[in-house]
């Protein structure tokens, strides 16, 4: 009986080598998909710093203004300004990608769809859904960066 509560000891462990030998929560955008995985965890985590990675120093953001009938667009350093903004006054940020609509050969235009669901407070919850169109390029390190989002939302 002593030899078999030995062999099932619940503290005696062995090193799990499987966890972090994955690709990791971050990637290093060296592949679209990795553009992806950086901005949900952007999002998930409220992590400005990996955002803006993700953004182009020409980088421009394109909406439509439903009540005055125009596209409207800000550059980079709005975009970190507004998303900052949403990342603080935010509870949480759940960011699901559908699936690719659209994309070039070259990968550099891209249209995806997502849900977006921004809770400010239990009372106060928004839910988005839609596209991105984005324009990718790839900087001189080879990692993607967003050139252009044009917003294809219903916000």
């Amino acid at each position: 009986m002593i030899i078999l509560l030995y062999s099932c000891n619940p503290f005696n462990y062995e090193l799990d080598n499987s966890i972090g030998s994955g690709t990791g929560l971050i990637s290093d955008q060296k592949s679209v998909e990795g553009v992806f995985q950086n901005f949900l965890y952007s999002y998930t985590f409220k992590d400005t710093t990996i955002y803006g990675q993700l953004l182009d120093k020409n980088y421009s953001f394109i909406y439509r203004d439903y009540d005055l009938g125009v596209d409207l667009s800000w550059g980079r350093d709005e975009d970190m300004k507004v998303t900052n903004g949403l990342f603080q006054n935010s509870q949480k940020l759940d960011l699901i990608w559908n699936n690719i609509v659209s994309i070039t050969d070259d990968s550099t235009n891209i249209i995806r769809g997502f849900n977006l669901t921004v809770t400010f407070n239990p009372t106060d919850i928004v839910f988005i859904e839609g596209r991105v169109n984005l324009n990718l390029i790839k900087d001189n390190n080879e990692k993607w960066r967003i050139l252009r989002w044009i917003d294809e939302s219903n916000f």
